[in-house]
């Protein structure tokens, strides 16, 4: 099913109670496809991050979407309604004996009903609990209602996204919840060097995460420039935010492709001109950049603007997959712009065994699902399971490990508590 060894991620053995929607998720993905035992606790019915499409085969419902399957892999799942007596019963005794609590409920409602880190902490002083909410636990914002799009702009990306070859252009905000990305990846590392805290101490702790402070962290060089140069950072048309504006990158081709070139005409070397003519004269086009005029550092630079002018209409002559290869085999740093439909065919991801397959038992089929970032070679990465199915392990989890009976979790399913 799956790229995991018998060897184990960097988190096995770390267990994992994960109450979130799309806040909270991604966290948790991150530490069960490195081994951690993660529980996603849903209320019944399933959590809302379900409703969430596109949907497999196009068709609505609960256990089809792909958001959902791609965000909980390596999860089990179970069922709890926090809001009964019965609920909150059955969460204290999995926190009794988890290693850490994953959350994204607006701030102090963990604590209203009997279940914040003071709470648990003194039922298992070991434990972890990190909540993941828009603004954090405190502040004048913290009950502010958000979306990923709100955090974009606040969080200051949209700032630096945009267009400067267009008139009046408005701010972009990039797609595919970027904003809980960056509070998932930042809650991972906080709750990595507090396992680490944990390993030195034996005392767990509390993590308080804002997505809006994840987002301002990661703004790079905005942030730094209006503090220390009281500038605000220029939106450039597919390259990075800058003080000052910067050559243009995306170059259109014959095929209607782009690729992104770092041209910066002034800085080739004799050599380097050489090479492009080279290049460039295989196909007739190579205008005047075999002339000996170019051996000549200055001259490079006083024809700076020509010389840009000569390779990009090549470019626009050329297919970008042709371009693409051979800039990279003459060692200019190109690249070819890819849609997604085009990443499963890529041949350095599939060399390096990104795409991994997943098995769906229920449906009696196997999904190729994108695979990690990197590759561990002691403590690999890896799928364990689809996404679970609403309650599936309610069964294994609370009769085979909280030892409830069969007959005493059919009366918690009748009244609602599962």
């Amino acid at each position: 099913m799956t790229t995991q060894n018998s060897a184990g991620g960097p988190f096995t053995g770390v267990r994992v109670l994960e109450l979130a929607d799309e806040k909270g998720q991604w966290c948790g993905k991150l530490l069960g496809d490195l081994g951690a035992d993660v529980i996603k606790i849903e209320p019944p019915g399933g959590e809302s991050t379900r409703t969430v499409g596109p949907f497999y085969q196009d068709s609505f419902g609960p256990e089809r979407s792909l958001s959902f399957w791609h965000y909980n892999t390596s999860k089990r799942g179970i069922t709890l309604d926090l809001a009964s007596e019965g609920g909150r019963g059955l969460f204290r005794q999995l926190a009794a004996g988890a290693d850490l609590v994953i959350e994204s409920f607006p701030p102090g409602y963990m604590p209203s009903l009997g279940l914040g880190y003071d709470d648990l902490k003194e039922l298992n002083p070991r434990i972890i609990v990190c909540s993941i909410t828009p603004f954090g636990q405190t502040g004048p914002w913290r009950d502010f209602l958000t979306s990923d799009l709100l955090h974009l702009s606040v969080g200051g990306q949209m700032g630096s996204c945009g267009y400067d070859d267009v008139p009046d252009a408005p701010p972009i905000a990039p797609g595919g919840g970027q904003a809980w990305h960056m509070g998932g990846h930042y809650a991972c590392m906080a709750i990595t060097a507090a396992l680490i805290h944990r390993g030195n101490t034996g005392v767990g702790q509390y993590i308080d995460v804002s997505v809006h402070e994840s987002c301002a962290l990661t703004t790079e060089g905005a942030m730094a420039s209006w503090i220390y140069n009281g500038k605000t950072m220029i939106r450039q048309t597919g390259r990075h935010a800058g003080m000052t504006p910067s050559a243009p990158t995306q170059t259109l081709c014959k095929d209607g492709k782009y690729v992104n070139i770092q041209l910066l005409a002034f800085r080739l070397s004799p050599a380097q001109v050489r090479q492009l003519g080279e290049w460039m004269d295989r196909y007739g086009m190579a205008d005047d950049l075999l002339d000996e005029k170019y051996q000549d550092t200055a001259v490079i630079q006083e024809q700076a603007d020509h010389i840009s002018e000569a390779v990009r209409s090549f470019i626009n002559n050329m297919t970008r997959d042709e371009v693409y290869a051979g800039a990279q085999e003459m060692g200019f740093s190109w690249g070819a712009v890819r849609a997604h439909d085009e990443l499963p065919d890529d041949g350095q991801l599939n060399d390096r065994g990104f795409w991994v397959q997943v098995e769906h038992p229920d449906l009696e089929e196997t999904f190729t699902y994108p695979g990690a970032a990197a590759i561990w070679s002691d403590s690999p990465w890896g799928i364990s399971r689809r996404a679970p199915l609403i309650g599936e392990h309610n069964e294994e989890v609370l009769c085979g490990e909280l030892g409830l009976s069969r007959a005493a979790l059919a009366v918690l399913a009748e009244s609602g508590v599962v």
